[in-house]
């Protein structure tokens, strides 16, 4: 009779283990995403020659920053969302939505 119990003890334990192994073999990390976003703002003026396309705020949540992204045809401009000549800028500018 003990070498049964025992027998089935070591069945469960191993039919036990089976599971767990089983399971962390389908676990699938996390993939990387890459971040594109301000890591620095200029406070200086966006010249009035170039014409804007859009814009978006971007939060602070790290590594990005706080920050007004301006679009153009073809690059972006990272500005402080403080400084005196966003509000004039935004005014004739489109909103993006993301």
């Amino acid at each position: 009779m003990a070498w049964t119990s025992r027998l089935i003890t070591i069945s469960v334990l191993i039919a036990l283990m089976g599971c767990f192994t089983g399971a962390q073999g389908n676990y699938r990390r996390p993939t990387r995403v890459g971040v594109s976003c301000c890591n620095e703002v200029s406070k200086g003026r966006i010249p009035a020659t170039i014409k804007l396309i859009g814009y978006k705020h971007q939060n602070a949540l790290s590594p990005c920053v706080d920050a007004i992204i301006f679009y153009t045809e073809k690059e972006k401009f990272c500005s402080d969302p403080k400084a005196l000549w966003i509000q004039n800028r935004l005014k004739g500018t489109t909103l993006i939505l993301i």
